[in-house]
Protein backbone atom coordinates (compact mmCIF):
# COMPACT_ATOMS: atom_id res chain seq x y z
CA UNK A 1 0.00 0.00 0.00
CA UNK A 2 1.62 3.23 -0.92
CA UNK A 3 2.08 5.61 1.22
CA UNK A 4 0.10 8.59 1.98
CA UNK A 5 1.38 12.07 2.35
CA UNK A 6 -0.85 13.96 5.14
CA UNK A 7 -1.11 17.51 4.72
CA UNK A 8 -0.45 19.65 7.70
CA UNK A 9 -4.48 20.95 8.88
CA UNK A 10 -4.77 24.59 9.19
CA UNK A 11 -4.87 26.40 12.48
CA UNK A 12 -9.00 28.03 13.16
CA UNK A 13 -7.29 31.67 12.71
CA UNK A 14 -5.65 31.08 9.40
CA UNK A 15 -8.44 31.69 7.03
CA UNK A 16 -9.14 35.12 8.54
CA UNK A 17 -7.99 38.45 6.75
CA UNK A 18 -4.62 39.67 7.90
CA UNK A 19 -4.82 42.91 9.40
CA UNK A 20 -3.10 44.76 5.98
CA UNK A 21 -6.43 43.57 4.16
CA UNK A 22 -8.81 44.21 7.29
CA UNK A 23 -7.51 48.25 7.28
CA UNK A 24 -7.78 49.44 3.93
CA UNK A 25 -6.48 52.88 3.28
CA UNK A 26 -9.75 54.97 2.37
CA UNK A 27 -10.59 55.45 -1.12
CA UNK A 28 -8.63 59.45 -2.14
CA UNK A 29 -11.00 61.64 -3.46
CA UNK A 30 -9.83 61.66 -7.46
CA UNK A 31 -11.08 57.91 -6.55
CA UNK A 32 -14.24 59.02 -5.48
CA UNK A 33 -15.01 61.09 -8.33
CA UNK A 34 -14.26 59.00 -10.85
CA UNK A 35 -16.47 56.45 -9.13
CA UNK A 36 -19.26 59.40 -8.77
CA UNK A 37 -18.97 59.71 -12.59
CA UNK A 38 -19.45 56.19 -13.28
CA UNK A 39 -22.35 56.45 -11.30
CA UNK A 40 -23.79 59.32 -13.22
CA UNK A 41 -23.29 58.06 -16.80
CA UNK A 42 -24.91 54.48 -15.58
CA UNK A 43 -27.90 56.70 -14.58
CA UNK A 44 -28.39 58.58 -17.24
CA UNK A 45 -28.26 55.44 -19.36
CA UNK A 46 -30.49 52.95 -17.48
CA UNK A 47 -32.51 56.07 -16.60
CA UNK A 48 -32.21 55.19 -12.83
CA UNK A 49 -31.93 58.89 -11.24
CA UNK A 50 -30.86 56.57 -8.03
CA UNK A 51 -27.41 56.80 -8.93
CA UNK A 52 -27.68 60.17 -9.06
CA UNK A 53 -28.96 61.28 -5.69
CA UNK A 54 -26.25 58.28 -4.37
CA UNK A 55 -23.67 60.36 -5.91
CA UNK A 56 -25.40 63.66 -4.54
CA UNK A 57 -25.58 62.55 -0.99
CA UNK A 58 -21.75 62.07 -1.11
CA UNK A 59 -21.84 65.68 -1.73
CA UNK A 60 -21.13 66.92 1.39
CA UNK A 61 -18.63 65.03 2.51
CA UNK A 62 -16.82 65.45 -0.68
CA UNK A 63 -16.11 68.88 -0.89
CA UNK A 64 -14.29 69.28 2.27
CA UNK A 65 -11.47 67.27 0.53
CA UNK A 66 -11.21 69.08 -2.65
CA UNK A 67 -7.83 71.30 -3.67
CA UNK A 68 -6.83 72.23 -7.26
CA UNK A 69 -4.71 69.53 -7.06
CA UNK A 70 -7.52 66.96 -6.53
CA UNK A 71 -9.72 68.53 -9.28
CA UNK A 72 -7.45 68.92 -11.83
CA UNK A 73 -5.80 65.55 -11.38
CA UNK A 74 -9.80 64.06 -12.08
CA UNK A 75 -10.40 66.40 -14.79
CA UNK A 76 -6.91 65.17 -16.41
CA UNK A 77 -8.56 61.37 -15.84
CA UNK A 78 -12.12 61.61 -16.68
CA UNK A 79 -11.54 63.62 -20.02
CA UNK A 80 -8.32 61.68 -21.96
CA UNK A 81 -8.73 63.67 -24.93
CA UNK A 82 -6.53 66.89 -24.73
CA UNK A 83 -8.67 68.57 -27.54
CA UNK A 84 -11.85 68.29 -25.81
CA UNK A 85 -13.83 71.73 -25.45
CA UNK A 86 -15.36 70.67 -22.00
CA UNK A 87 -11.94 69.77 -20.67
CA UNK A 88 -10.37 73.20 -21.26
CA UNK A 89 -13.51 74.89 -19.87
CA UNK A 90 -13.05 72.97 -16.64
CA UNK A 91 -9.31 73.37 -16.29
CA UNK A 92 -9.53 77.36 -16.85
CA UNK A 93 -11.58 77.52 -13.81
CA UNK A 94 -9.05 75.49 -11.77
CA UNK A 95 -6.14 77.43 -10.10
CA UNK A 96 -2.60 76.65 -11.43
CA UNK A 97 -1.28 73.66 -8.76
CA UNK A 98 2.12 73.07 -7.81
CA UNK A 99 3.68 69.34 -8.54
CA UNK A 100 4.98 67.71 -5.91
CA UNK A 101 7.69 66.13 -8.73
CA UNK A 102 8.15 66.19 -11.91
CA UNK A 103 7.78 62.97 -13.69
CA UNK A 104 10.01 62.54 -16.69
CA UNK A 105 7.54 61.29 -19.54
CA UNK A 106 9.79 61.36 -21.98
CA UNK A 107 9.78 57.51 -24.05
CA UNK A 108 12.75 55.61 -23.41
CA UNK A 109 15.16 55.13 -26.27
CA UNK A 110 14.31 52.22 -28.93
CA UNK A 111 10.96 51.87 -26.42
CA UNK A 112 7.44 51.08 -29.12
CA UNK A 113 4.90 53.62 -28.46
CA UNK A 114 1.67 52.42 -27.64
CA UNK A 115 -0.95 54.20 -29.57
CA UNK A 116 -3.46 55.33 -26.99
CA UNK A 117 -6.88 54.19 -27.64
CA UNK A 118 -9.60 57.09 -27.83
CA UNK A 119 -11.95 57.21 -24.81
CA UNK A 120 -15.42 58.52 -25.84
CA UNK A 121 -16.07 62.01 -24.49
CA UNK A 122 -17.95 62.10 -21.38
CA UNK A 123 -21.68 62.89 -21.07
CA UNK A 124 -22.77 66.53 -20.26
CA UNK A 125 -24.34 65.55 -16.66
CA UNK A 126 -20.38 64.99 -16.08
CA UNK A 127 -19.26 68.52 -16.63
CA UNK A 128 -22.13 70.14 -14.85
CA UNK A 129 -20.77 68.03 -11.90
CA UNK A 130 -17.68 68.91 -12.28
CA UNK A 131 -18.77 72.36 -12.56
CA UNK A 132 -20.53 72.26 -9.13
CA UNK A 133 -17.73 70.92 -7.49
CA UNK A 134 -15.46 73.91 -8.73
CA UNK A 135 -18.05 76.41 -7.03
CA UNK A 136 -18.02 74.92 -4.09
CA UNK A 137 -14.29 74.52 -3.91
CA UNK A 138 -14.14 78.22 -5.10
CA UNK A 139 -16.46 79.62 -2.26
CA UNK A 140 -14.70 77.45 0.63
CA UNK A 141 -11.19 79.20 -0.61
CA UNK A 142 -8.79 79.53 2.16
CA UNK A 143 -8.90 83.58 1.73
CA UNK A 144 -12.00 84.07 1.23
CA UNK A 145 -14.98 83.09 -1.58
CA UNK A 146 -13.46 83.97 -4.32
CA UNK A 147 -15.35 86.36 -6.92
CA UNK A 148 -14.91 83.78 -9.86
CA UNK A 149 -17.46 81.69 -8.33
CA UNK A 150 -19.98 84.22 -9.08
CA UNK A 151 -19.40 84.22 -12.91
CA UNK A 152 -18.53 80.50 -13.03
CA UNK A 153 -22.45 80.14 -11.35
CA UNK A 154 -24.17 82.12 -13.77
CA UNK A 155 -21.59 80.35 -16.84
CA UNK A 156 -23.00 76.93 -15.49
CA UNK A 157 -26.72 77.53 -14.89
CA UNK A 158 -26.80 78.79 -19.09
CA UNK A 159 -24.63 75.78 -19.59
CA UNK A 160 -27.30 73.75 -17.93
CA UNK A 161 -30.33 75.49 -19.86
CA UNK A 162 -28.76 75.35 -23.31
CA UNK A 163 -28.41 71.65 -22.65
CA UNK A 164 -31.68 70.95 -21.31
CA UNK A 165 -31.77 67.07 -20.61
CA UNK A 166 -34.26 66.06 -18.27
CA UNK A 167 -31.54 63.44 -16.66
CA UNK A 168 -29.90 66.36 -15.12
CA UNK A 169 -33.19 67.26 -12.60
CA UNK A 170 -31.55 66.35 -9.65
CA UNK A 171 -27.75 68.06 -10.29
CA UNK A 172 -29.85 71.25 -11.44
CA UNK A 173 -31.05 71.05 -7.85
CA UNK A 174 -27.58 71.23 -6.13
CA UNK A 175 -26.61 74.15 -8.56
CA UNK A 176 -29.11 76.69 -7.68
CA UNK A 177 -28.49 75.88 -4.26
CA UNK A 178 -24.96 76.36 -5.20
CA UNK A 179 -25.80 80.03 -6.97
CA UNK A 180 -27.71 80.62 -4.17
CA UNK A 181 -24.34 80.43 -1.73
CA UNK A 182 -22.55 82.35 -4.67
CA UNK A 183 -24.82 85.14 -4.50
CA UNK A 184 -24.93 85.11 -0.39
CA UNK A 185 -21.43 85.73 0.12
CA UNK A 186 -20.59 87.98 -2.24
CA UNK A 187 -23.16 90.28 -0.46
CA UNK A 188 -25.51 90.25 -3.57
CA UNK A 189 -28.62 87.58 -2.52
CA UNK A 190 -31.05 90.43 -3.74
CA UNK A 191 -30.05 90.58 -6.94
CA UNK A 192 -30.54 87.09 -7.20
CA UNK A 193 -33.87 86.57 -6.61
CA UNK A 194 -35.27 87.36 -10.20
CA UNK A 195 -32.99 84.83 -11.56
CA UNK A 196 -34.81 82.26 -9.22
CA UNK A 197 -38.12 83.38 -10.22
CA UNK A 198 -37.87 82.78 -13.94
CA UNK A 199 -35.84 79.29 -13.13
CA UNK A 200 -39.18 78.49 -10.97
CA UNK A 201 -41.52 79.47 -13.35
CA UNK A 202 -39.89 77.16 -15.60
CA UNK A 203 -39.26 74.32 -13.29
CA UNK A 204 -43.22 74.41 -12.64
CA UNK A 205 -43.90 74.33 -16.19
CA UNK A 206 -41.59 71.05 -16.48
CA UNK A 207 -43.07 69.70 -13.24
CA UNK A 208 -39.78 69.32 -12.27
CA UNK A 209 -40.51 68.65 -8.53
CA UNK A 210 -36.85 68.40 -6.91
CA UNK A 211 -35.97 71.90 -8.78
CA UNK A 212 -38.95 73.60 -7.91
CA UNK A 213 -38.48 72.28 -4.55
CA UNK A 214 -34.86 73.96 -4.24
CA UNK A 215 -36.08 77.23 -5.99
CA UNK A 216 -39.13 77.79 -3.47
CA UNK A 217 -36.37 77.30 -0.83
CA UNK A 218 -34.02 79.98 -2.13
CA UNK A 219 -36.99 82.10 -2.51
CA UNK A 220 -38.23 82.02 0.78
CA UNK A 221 -34.49 81.97 2.40
CA UNK A 222 -33.37 85.63 0.49
CA UNK A 223 -37.14 86.77 1.63
CA UNK A 224 -36.66 86.52 4.95
CA UNK A 225 -32.89 87.39 4.51
CA UNK A 226 -34.25 90.95 4.38
CA UNK A 227 -36.98 90.47 6.57
CA UNK A 228 -39.81 90.63 3.77
CA UNK A 229 -42.26 88.20 5.79
CA UNK A 230 -45.21 89.67 3.75
CA UNK A 231 -43.63 88.65 0.38
CA UNK A 232 -42.52 85.16 1.49
CA UNK A 233 -46.33 84.71 2.82
CA UNK A 234 -47.71 85.19 -0.87
CA UNK A 235 -45.07 83.12 -2.50
CA UNK A 236 -46.32 80.35 -0.03
CA UNK A 237 -49.54 80.84 -0.91
CA UNK A 238 -49.52 81.21 -4.40
CA UNK A 239 -47.00 78.17 -4.99
CA UNK A 240 -47.61 74.42 -3.67
CA UNK A 241 -44.48 72.91 -2.74
CA UNK A 242 -44.07 69.26 -4.34
CA UNK A 243 -45.36 66.52 -2.37
CA UNK A 244 -42.38 64.17 -4.20
CA UNK A 245 -39.70 66.40 -2.72
CA UNK A 246 -36.73 64.98 -0.49
CA UNK A 247 -36.97 65.41 3.26
CA UNK A 248 -34.19 67.98 3.37
CA UNK A 249 -36.03 70.18 1.58
CA UNK A 250 -39.09 69.47 3.43
CA UNK A 251 -37.26 70.41 6.38
CA UNK A 252 -35.60 73.65 5.17
CA UNK A 253 -39.51 74.58 3.29
CA UNK A 254 -41.50 73.66 6.97
CA UNK A 255 -38.63 75.73 8.93
CA UNK A 256 -38.75 78.79 6.51
CA UNK A 257 -42.96 78.65 7.39
CA UNK A 258 -42.49 78.40 10.99
CA UNK A 259 -40.12 82.00 10.80
CA UNK A 260 -43.17 83.27 8.88
CA UNK A 261 -45.85 81.83 11.46
CA UNK A 262 -43.85 83.29 14.05
CA UNK A 263 -44.04 86.47 13.24
CA UNK A 264 -47.61 86.39 12.09
CA UNK A 265 -48.13 85.45 16.23
CA UNK A 266 -49.48 82.46 14.71
CA UNK A 267 -47.56 80.54 17.24
CA UNK A 268 -49.75 77.07 16.89
CA UNK A 269 -48.89 76.58 13.43
CA UNK A 270 -45.46 77.98 14.16
CA UNK A 271 -44.97 74.76 16.48
CA UNK A 272 -46.27 72.51 14.07
CA UNK A 273 -44.25 73.45 11.05
CA UNK A 274 -41.04 73.42 13.34
CA UNK A 275 -41.59 69.71 14.57
CA UNK A 276 -42.36 68.62 11.42
CA UNK A 277 -38.66 70.51 10.26
CA UNK A 278 -36.77 68.59 13.49
CA UNK A 279 -38.34 65.20 12.15
CA UNK A 280 -37.64 65.41 8.57
CA UNK A 281 -34.05 66.88 9.12
CA UNK A 282 -30.91 64.74 8.75
CA UNK A 283 -28.98 63.32 11.82
CA UNK A 284 -27.92 66.11 14.17
CA UNK A 285 -24.53 65.24 13.53
CA UNK A 286 -24.72 65.43 9.76
CA UNK A 287 -26.43 68.93 9.68
CA UNK A 288 -25.73 70.22 13.68
CA UNK A 289 -26.39 73.98 11.91
CA UNK A 290 -29.57 73.47 10.77
CA UNK A 291 -30.56 71.46 13.93
CA UNK A 292 -29.43 74.02 16.42
CA UNK A 293 -31.02 76.76 14.11
CA UNK A 294 -34.46 74.89 14.33
CA UNK A 295 -34.28 74.15 17.98
CA UNK A 296 -33.44 77.93 19.19
CA UNK A 297 -36.67 79.18 16.78
CA UNK A 298 -38.74 76.20 18.56
CA UNK A 299 -37.58 77.08 22.03
CA UNK A 300 -38.79 80.75 21.54
CA UNK A 301 -41.84 80.07 20.35
CA UNK A 302 -42.84 77.54 22.72
CA UNK A 303 -41.81 80.37 25.42
CA UNK A 304 -44.33 82.18 23.40
CA UNK A 305 -46.90 79.76 23.50
CA UNK A 306 -46.97 79.83 27.31
CA UNK A 307 -45.01 76.30 27.74
CA UNK A 308 -41.49 76.07 29.27
CA UNK A 309 -39.09 73.06 27.21
CA UNK A 310 -38.00 70.04 28.53
CA UNK A 311 -34.73 70.45 30.28
CA UNK A 312 -33.73 67.39 28.44
CA UNK A 313 -33.16 69.45 25.20
CA UNK A 314 -30.48 72.13 26.49
CA UNK A 315 -29.01 68.60 27.72
CA UNK A 316 -27.94 67.40 24.21
CA UNK A 317 -24.52 67.36 23.30
CA UNK A 318 -25.42 69.22 20.01
CA UNK A 319 -27.30 71.45 21.44
CA UNK A 320 -26.44 72.10 24.99
CA UNK A 321 -23.56 75.22 23.88
CA UNK A 322 -25.74 76.85 21.25
CA UNK A 323 -28.79 76.88 23.64
CA UNK A 324 -26.84 77.95 26.25
CA UNK A 325 -28.38 82.14 26.42
CA UNK A 326 -32.20 80.57 25.51
CA UNK A 327 -31.87 78.58 28.67
CA UNK A 328 -31.26 81.68 30.97
CA UNK A 329 -34.38 82.99 29.19
CA UNK A 330 -36.28 79.62 30.05
CA UNK A 331 -35.08 80.28 33.37
CA UNK A 332 -36.63 83.83 33.44
CA UNK A 333 -39.64 83.30 32.19
CA UNK A 334 -40.34 80.05 34.72
CA UNK A 335 -39.25 82.43 37.38
CA UNK A 336 -41.44 85.35 36.33
CA UNK A 337 -38.40 87.55 36.90
CA UNK A 338 -38.79 90.71 34.92
CA UNK A 339 -35.30 92.23 35.98
CA UNK A 340 -33.34 88.59 35.22
CA UNK A 341 -35.20 88.63 31.83
CA UNK A 342 -33.90 91.86 31.43
CA UNK A 343 -30.84 91.74 32.15
CA UNK A 344 -30.17 87.80 30.19
CA UNK A 345 -32.05 89.90 27.21
CA UNK A 346 -28.88 92.53 27.60
CA UNK A 347 -26.34 90.10 27.98
CA UNK A 348 -27.12 88.26 24.84
CA UNK A 349 -28.61 90.83 22.72
CA UNK A 350 -25.36 90.34 20.01
CA UNK A 351 -26.84 86.30 19.43
CA UNK A 352 -30.24 86.73 19.44
CA UNK A 353 -29.55 89.57 16.47
CA UNK A 354 -27.30 87.06 15.00
CA UNK A 355 -29.85 84.34 15.30
CA UNK A 356 -33.19 86.75 13.96
CA UNK A 357 -34.61 85.80 17.18
CA UNK A 358 -34.20 89.20 19.11
CA UNK A 359 -37.85 90.28 18.26
CA UNK A 360 -39.51 87.21 18.99
CA UNK A 361 -37.45 87.52 22.68
CA UNK A 362 -38.93 90.84 23.12
CA UNK A 363 -42.30 89.72 23.26
CA UNK A 364 -41.66 87.41 26.06
CA UNK A 365 -42.11 90.19 28.48
CA UNK A 366 -45.49 90.04 28.57
CA UNK A 367 -45.18 86.23 29.33
CA UNK A 368 -42.89 87.03 32.35
CA UNK A 369 -44.85 89.61 33.66
CA UNK A 370 -48.16 87.13 33.62
CA UNK A 371 -46.37 84.70 35.71
CA UNK A 372 -45.27 87.18 38.07
CA UNK A 373 -48.66 88.24 38.52
CA UNK A 374 -49.79 84.82 39.13
CA UNK A 375 -47.45 83.58 41.17
CA UNK A 376 -48.02 87.05 43.34
CA UNK A 377 -51.87 85.97 43.38
CA UNK A 378 -50.96 83.05 44.61
CA UNK A 379 -49.15 84.49 47.82
CA UNK A 380 -51.37 86.85 48.66
CA UNK A 381 -55.01 87.58 49.39
CA UNK A 382 -54.51 91.44 49.01
CA UNK A 383 -51.29 93.22 47.57
CA UNK A 384 -51.12 96.97 47.21
CA UNK A 385 -50.41 98.43 43.05
CA UNK A 386 -47.16 99.50 44.73
CA UNK A 387 -45.94 96.73 45.78
CA UNK A 388 -46.81 94.46 42.99
CA UNK A 389 -44.85 97.47 40.98
CA UNK A 390 -41.93 97.16 43.22
CA UNK A 391 -41.98 93.68 43.03
CA UNK A 392 -42.54 93.01 39.06
CA UNK A 393 -39.68 95.89 38.71
CA UNK A 394 -42.83 97.88 36.66
CA UNK A 395 -42.18 101.82 35.90
CA UNK A 396 -45.21 103.51 37.39
CA UNK A 397 -48.76 102.04 39.23
CA UNK A 398 -50.53 103.12 36.11
CA UNK A 399 -48.43 100.39 34.04
CA UNK A 400 -49.09 97.81 37.31
CA UNK A 401 -52.62 98.67 37.68
CA UNK A 402 -53.00 98.19 33.55
CA UNK A 403 -51.08 94.87 33.32
CA UNK A 404 -53.09 93.43 36.49
CA UNK A 405 -56.60 94.38 35.03
CA UNK A 406 -55.47 93.09 31.52
CA UNK A 407 -54.76 89.62 33.54
CA UNK A 408 -58.07 89.94 35.40
CA UNK A 409 -59.81 90.23 31.79
CA UNK A 410 -57.71 87.40 30.51
CA UNK A 411 -58.00 84.61 33.08
CA UNK A 412 -54.75 84.45 34.38
CA UNK A 413 -55.67 85.26 37.69
CA UNK A 414 -59.01 85.50 39.49
CA UNK A 415 -59.32 88.95 41.32
CA UNK A 416 -60.36 92.59 41.43
CA UNK A 417 -58.73 95.85 41.80
CA UNK A 418 -60.17 98.19 44.22
CA UNK A 419 -59.53 101.84 43.04
CA UNK A 420 -60.45 103.34 45.90
CA UNK A 421 -57.94 101.66 48.34
CA UNK A 422 -55.19 100.92 45.54
CA UNK A 423 -54.53 97.22 45.66
CA UNK A 424 -55.56 94.02 44.35
CA UNK A 425 -57.68 91.73 45.76
CA UNK A 426 -57.42 88.05 44.99
CA UNK A 427 -59.98 85.33 44.84
CA UNK A 428 -58.75 81.99 46.55
CA UNK A 429 -58.08 78.45 45.50
CA UNK A 430 -62.03 77.18 44.42
CA UNK A 431 -63.16 73.60 45.84
CA UNK A 432 -62.75 70.42 43.39
CA UNK A 433 -66.89 70.96 43.57
CA UNK A 434 -69.57 73.28 41.97
CA UNK A 435 -71.25 74.60 39.10
CA UNK A 436 -68.25 75.46 37.01
CA UNK A 437 -67.01 71.96 37.76
CA UNK A 438 -70.21 70.15 36.68
CA UNK A 439 -70.57 72.19 33.76
CA UNK A 440 -66.82 71.36 32.13
CA UNK A 441 -67.92 67.71 32.97
CA UNK A 442 -71.53 67.66 31.03
CA UNK A 443 -69.67 69.42 28.29
CA UNK A 444 -66.69 66.52 28.67
CA UNK A 445 -69.39 63.98 28.21
CA UNK A 446 -71.39 65.86 25.70
CA UNK A 447 -67.96 65.81 23.31
CA UNK A 448 -67.39 61.70 24.34
CA UNK A 449 -71.01 61.09 23.24
CA UNK A 450 -70.96 63.05 19.84
CA UNK A 451 -67.63 61.84 19.05
CA UNK A 452 -68.97 58.48 19.81
CA UNK A 453 -71.82 59.09 16.92
CA UNK A 454 -69.78 60.72 14.69
CA UNK A 455 -67.57 57.73 14.58
CA UNK A 456 -70.59 55.28 14.15
CA UNK A 457 -71.61 57.56 11.06
CA UNK A 458 -68.02 57.20 9.90
CA UNK A 459 -67.88 53.72 9.71
CA UNK A 460 -67.93 51.52 6.56
CA UNK A 461 -70.09 48.40 5.88
CA UNK A 462 -70.15 46.30 2.79
CA UNK A 463 -72.48 46.95 0.42
CA UNK A 464 -75.98 44.00 0.36
CA UNK A 465 -74.56 42.64 3.56
CA UNK A 466 -77.83 41.88 4.74
CA UNK A 467 -79.29 40.43 1.47
CA UNK A 468 -76.50 37.41 2.50
CA UNK A 469 -78.28 37.00 6.00
CA UNK A 470 -81.43 36.69 4.00
CA UNK A 471 -80.93 34.14 1.63
CA UNK A 472 -78.97 32.27 4.64
CA UNK A 473 -81.70 32.36 6.75
CA UNK A 474 -84.28 31.66 3.72
CA UNK A 475 -81.90 28.52 2.77
CA UNK A 476 -82.07 27.34 6.16
CA UNK A 477 -86.24 27.48 6.27
CA UNK A 478 -85.85 25.63 3.20
CA UNK A 479 -84.07 22.88 4.52
CA UNK A 480 -85.94 22.88 8.21
CA UNK A 481 -89.18 21.63 5.48
CA UNK A 482 -87.56 19.68 3.57
CA UNK A 483 -86.82 18.10 7.26
CA UNK A 484 -89.73 18.01 8.25
CA UNK A 485 -91.69 16.61 5.30
CA UNK A 486 -88.85 13.73 5.16
CA UNK A 487 -90.21 12.65 8.74
CA UNK A 488 -93.63 13.17 8.26
CA UNK A 489 -93.20 10.47 4.79
CA UNK A 490 -90.78 8.28 7.26
CA UNK A 491 -88.31 8.04 4.83
CA UNK A 492 -85.53 9.18 7.62
CA UNK A 493 -86.17 6.32 10.06
CA UNK A 494 -85.46 4.02 7.19
CA UNK A 495 -82.43 5.48 5.72
CA UNK A 496 -81.18 7.02 8.93
CA UNK A 497 -79.45 5.57 11.86
CA UNK A 498 -81.39 4.40 14.94
CA UNK A 499 -81.82 7.07 17.50
CA UNK A 500 -82.71 4.72 19.89
CA UNK A 501 -79.89 2.36 19.65
CA UNK A 502 -77.33 2.37 22.74
CA UNK A 503 -80.11 3.94 24.97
Amino acid sequence: MADVEMKPVDKPGDDKPSEEEQKLPPPTPVADIKANVALIERAVSTLEPRFTHRVLRSLTALRHRLDARVLRTAVEEVYTNSDSLSRAALLAWIPAAEQSMDIDSTPAPGAIPTPAKAQPEPLPECEIYFRLLLIHYLLAAPSGPDPAALKLAHETVERMQALNRRSMDPLAAKVWYAVERAYELCGELADARTLFLAAQRTASLRHDDETQASLINRLLRSYLHYSLYDQADKLVSKTSFPASAGNPQFARYHYFLGRIKAVQLNYTAAHTNLQQAIRRAPAPRTAPGFFQAVHKLFVVVELLMGDIPERSLFRHPVLEKALSAYFDIVKAVRAGSLSQFQSTLSAHAAQFEADKTYTLIVRLRQNVIKTGIRRLSLSYSRISLRDICVKLHLDSEEDAEYIVGKAIRDGVIEGRIVHERGWMECAGRKSGYGPEVSDVFARRIAYCLELHNQSVKAMRYPLNAHRKELAAAEGAREREKELAKEIQEGDLDEDGPDLGEGF
